[in-house]
Order: C-alpha cells, then sequence, then structure tokens
C-alpha cells in the first residue's frame, strides 16, 4: 500500500509540473508567434538625430551671414533667402576681411534679418579699439609718470 502512495504523490507532482511547464512555455511565446522569447531578432527601428546648434557671423558691407558650424553663407536674393558654400558677388578672403559682428542668436538668420539691419547698418564697422585701450606706462623711480604732463 505504501508503494501506491508514492505513486499517486508521483503522479500529482507530474501533472502539477506538466500544468506548469505549460504556464511558463505559453508566456514564452512573444507577440509575433516565436517561441523561445528573445531568440527571435526584434524588429526595432533607430534614427540617429545630431543637433547642430546654428552660429552666424555678420558682414553688414555685404548683408551677408556665415554660419561657422554649417560652413555655408546666407544671403537674400531678392525675396529668397540662399544658402551656398561660397559668397555672393566677393570672394570669401575678401569678405572674411571685411567688418564684421558675431551674433548671438541660434536660429535662420531670416527670423531676425530685420532688427540686424537695424544695429549694424551697410557701412557699419567695430568701435575704434585704439580708444579703449588704456596708457599703461609704469611711473619711473621719482614717482614721475614718463608722460610729459605739462601744459603748455
Amino acid at each position: 500500500m505504501k508503494k501506491r502512495c508514492f505513486r499517486a504523490a508521483d503522479t500529482a507532482g507530474f501533472a502539477v509540473g506538466a500544468a506548469l511547464l505549460a504556464v511558463l512555455v505559453g508566456c514564452l511565446v512573444n507577440s509575433s508567434g516565436q517561441r523561445g522569447g528573445n531568440r527571435g531578432s526584434p524588429n526595432v527601428q533607430v534614427q540617429a538625430t545630431v543637433a547642430v546648434q546654428d552660429d552666424y557671423d555678420y558682414f553688414p558691407g555685404y548683408e551677408t551671414y556665415y554660419s561657422r558650424n554649417r560652413h555655408e553663407y546666407v544671403y537674400r536674393d531678392g525675396n529668397n533667402w540662399v544658402r551656398q558654400s561660397a559668397p555672393r558677388g566677393v570672394s570669401a578672403s575678401v569678405l572674411l576681411a571685411a567688418p564684421s559682428v558675431r551674433l548671438d542668436f541660434h536660429d535662420s538668420p531670416e527670423q531676425h534679418h530685420a532688427s540686424v539691419v537695424r544695429s549694424y547698418p551697410k557701412n557699419w564697422t567695430p568701435p575704434d579699439r585704439n580708444r579703449a585701450v588704456k596708457d599703461d606706462r609704469k611711473p619711473d623711480d621719482k614717482g614721475d609718470n614718463k608722460r610729459d604732463n605739462r601744459k603748455d
């Protein structure tokens, strides 16, 4: 009789184990109907996006912008805005030697052109840096400045 008791327990354990195995196998079937969980390759699309923040120098004499990041010149041609790898009507070396101002906006010049032109008209030149330089001559041993301060 003891043998039958173990046989009944073995059969019950086998049935519970089979039911548990069926539940686990059912969980491993993914949405595409494939078995094995991660064995199938997932359908994933990856798209890389690079965000480049625009930065512009403006050349008032030519009403031309230059993007340092994009290495392109932006200017108006009639009512249209043009983006080119070379400036219009002047060589890049001549343009880059002309007075310019670094702008602090980071989107397209079209959005700011009206205020830029008001701030920097065609005849704009940078402030004279020589006026802002201080007289940095050192006083001599007597405590006098080397510069002659006498009034004539």
